[in-house]
Parts: C-alpha cells; structure tokens; sequence
C-alpha cells in the first residue's frame, strides 16, 4: 500500500510499530520491519516491512510511504481502512503518476509509458514502453525542440537588433529547419511499428472452402482451436483467437469460405467474413497449391484489392517440386505485385518465412536503437509540428519576412511539446491519467 503526500509520513507513523524507535530520514531513502496496529485498540492487523522515501526523492517527488503487507483480501482491507481512517484517503486512477509528472520526476510521454508497460502483451511490446519510459522519445523530442529554439532566437534576434547583427540569415535557418523536420518525419515513420506492437492487430484468414483457413489458424496460434476436416465448409462462423507472432499481439480470425452459395446458414457466415475484412490490418489469402488459381479464387481476390494481404499456396506437401512450381507461377500470375509464400499447415514447411511476411506487412522494420512512436496521440501531434515546420520552411524559402516564418516555428514547438507535456493543458493531462489504474 502506497501513500503519498505532505502527511505520508504521520500516518505511518499512527500505523506503523517497529520493533526500535524508527524515524523517517533526513533524505532518501530506509526501510524497516515491525507491525500495523489499530491505534484505538492497539489490536496487532500483521507484520509487513515500511519503506520511508523522502521528498524528492521518491516515485511522486513527494514523502512516500509503502507499507509490504502479506497477501490476503482481508488483512489488505484492514490495513487501508486504518489508513483511511487516519487522514489518507483514497487515490484516482494514475494519480501517483501524475503526480510524479507535475513533480518533474518525468515527462508526459514517461508516464503515458508507465500506463503502456502494465498493459503490454508481449515482450516486445514491453520492450517498447519501458525505452520510452527510460526517455528515449524523450531525449529526441528534446533535441527536435532545442534546433528549433535555436531557429526562434535567431530569428528574435535578427528582429530586435538588427541594427547590430544584420538581418537573418536564412541558409542557416533553413538548414536547422530542414534537419528538424527529417527527425520528426522518421519519428511519424516508426508509428506503424510502435502501434502495431502496442495495440495489436487483426488478422483474417480468407479463402474458398477446404483450402486449409482452419488448418493455418491452428498452426498459427499453436492450438488445434478450429475443427478441421475435408469436407467444404466445415467453418460456418468467425473463430477468433489470439496470438503471438514476432511480439506482435494479434487476433487470428478463421472465416467461411468465401463464395457465392444458397445455403442461409453459409450465407451468414460469408457476410461475416466479409464485414471483418473491412476493418482487419491485414488478409492471409489461402489457395491451394494442389490445384492453383481457379475462377472461385477470383471472386475472393477482388474483394481484397484494396487491402493489405498476403498470397498463401497451402497444402505444398500434395504436390512435388514441379507441380508447385506451375501452381506459385500460376497464383502469382494473378496478382504479381503481391508475391506468393508457399506452406503447408500439416508439415508446417515455410511457416516461418510466413511469419516474417506477416510481421513485415504488420510493423514494418525499426532499428533496434531508434526511438519508437507508440501513441496515436503522439503520432497526431508530430504530424501536426510537421505540417506546421514544412509551411515555415517553405515561407523561408519564399524569401518572406522573418516574423512570418517565426509563427509556425513556434507553433511546431507547442506540438512537440504535447508529446512531453510542455503544452498540454490540464484538461488533457487529466484525460490521459483516466486510462490509467488505481495506484499507478
């Protein structure tokens, strides 16, 4: 149990016994053993060891207490009902982070990365928040913001003493401009990967009945999830399950066989499958390699004409070398563009060249060192500096007073600075901390 603020430490105090006299320090940080009691009873509730941290040097920047109490519901609500009722109250949801926020203990992109650390899916995805929580975006951010500082006091400058330092000089100006907008434009790049990996993705499997969709969606999630036989139409429904691939978190989604058909129960089925495509990240579009691209497959390939997808030949172990060489040429034909990755589902050859399709088709690719754009709301704010720092340059370049490019320089810093926090204002600063949990 965390307790934070100017009376940390009397409340403690009013709980806590240690088996000496213990006193908070004088900064820091200490820790002790000793038991919570009922200050009207004297009643022992359980034996727990109290961390004492000292302001400002503490999760909040405030006096913190954190009494480590043994498991159990009861003795748990016990041990805050006796804090309550010595003056704590209860805190709302992100409010030690916020705290830590207003306190200057970190940015705004820190403690949106605490938030994203509790909910991250896979190790990639953990990986990802705890760089950002580490300050990594942060230090970019500072950097983007300190060229263009540099920009704004030139250009102040060249228009208060113009008489002593001349007039602005624009190269220069234009140069720092132009290297600030290419970092902010590698960082709007990277929000694919880092969304992909924070958010997740939906991914739909789709093909004309008994080309293997069931079978591939069991490999996939290493699960035998959907029934798989040889009869037509065994799925009549969606089947989702989730997976891993790459540290991607996504949702497998089994589908019906796409294809015209009167039967009413398929027909359901086939309209589903329709609708999910419409807002899936991406289609796996399996054929099947023991006959190649029939005229069923056409009606299929049209609908993902405009989606994301990547082109399956399944069931590669029905036929030999030749066979499936004709059959690949024969699908790629079709579509060239899309390229054709051959598997089988029953003796899971080429899974893990279809696994690197899906993760490349998904995120992308990042260096591993490189700050990683994981927030649309940060996203959103760095296409908004963008747009604002590519009308200030080329205002520069129209060669218009100085004053003029000064507005939208300035205007592309207060964007930045919604990614840190410099700028929010405290209705959105309190809007973010609503997503969080209570105690964080």
């Amino acid at each position: 149990m965390r307790i934070s603020g100017p009376n940390a430490f009397p409340i403690a105090n009013a709980l806590f016994c240690g088996s000496s006299p213990f006193h908070p320090p004088e900064r820091g940080h200490s820790m002790a053993v000793g038991t919570v009691v009922d200050p009207k009873t004297n009643e022992m509730v359980d034996r727990c060891v109290l961390l004492w941290y000292r302001a400002p040097q503490s999760y909040t920047g405030e006096d913190v207490v954190e009494l480590s109490c043994h498991g159990g519901a009861v003795t748990l609500r016990r041990v805050l009902s006796l804090a309550l009722q010595s003056g704590a109250r209860m805190a709302d949801p992100g409010e030690f982070t916020m705290r830590a926020f207003m306190n200057g203990r970190m940015d705004l992109s820190q403690a949106e990365a605490v938030c994203d650390l509790i909910r991250a899916r896979t190790e990639a995805a953990q990986r990802i928040a705890v760089s950002q929580l580490d300050g990594r975006l942060s230090r970019e951010i500072r950097s983007i913001r300190d060229e263009l500082m540099g920009v704004l006091a030139a250009i102040e400058a060249s228009i208060d003493f113009s008489d002593e330092i001349g007039e602005l000089d624009v190269a220069a100006a234009l140069n720092r401009m132009r290297a600030a907008s290419e970092l902010i434009e590698r960082l709007i790049q990277s929000a694919q990967y880092g969304r992909i990996y924070r958010e997740g993705a939906r991914v739909v499997i789709v093909g004309r009945p008994n080309v293997g969709k069931s079978s591939l969606l069991n490999v996939l999630i290493g699960a035998d999830r959907a029934i798989v036989t040889p009869v037509a139409g065994t799925t009549r429904d969606l089947i989702e399950e989730s997976a891993n691939i790459g540290g991607i978190p996504l949702v497998a989604i089994d589908t019906a066989g796409l294809r015209e058909t009167s039967d009413p129960v398929e027909v359901i089925g086939v309209r589903r499958a329709e609708e999910t495509l419409k807002s899936c990240s991406l289609a796996l579009f399996v054929l099947d390699a023991s006959s190649g691209f029939v005229e069923a497959d056409r009606y299929i390939a049209e609908r993902l004409s405009d989606l994301k997808a990547i082109w399956i030949a399944n069931k590669i172990d029905l036929v030999d070398a030749e066979r499936r060489r004709d059959s690949v040429s024969d699908i790629a034909s079709h579509d060239p563009t899309k390229g054709v990755i051959t598997v089988s589902a029953v003796s899971r050859e080429g899974l893990e060249e279809l696994q690197r399709a899906i993760i490349q088709q998904l995120a992308g690719s990042a260096a591993p060192d490189q700050a990683v754009v994981n927030n649309l709301r940060h996203e959103e704010a760095l296409r908004k500096s963008f747009e604002l720092l590519q009308r200030s340059i080329k205002t520069a370049e129209e060669g218009l007073p100085a004053d003029f490019i000064s507005i939208d320089v300035r205007g592309a810093l207060d964007a930045l600075g919604l990614v840190t926090g410099e700028t929010a204002t405290e209705d959105l600063i309190h809007r973010i901390f609503q997503d969080f949990c209570i105690g964080k």
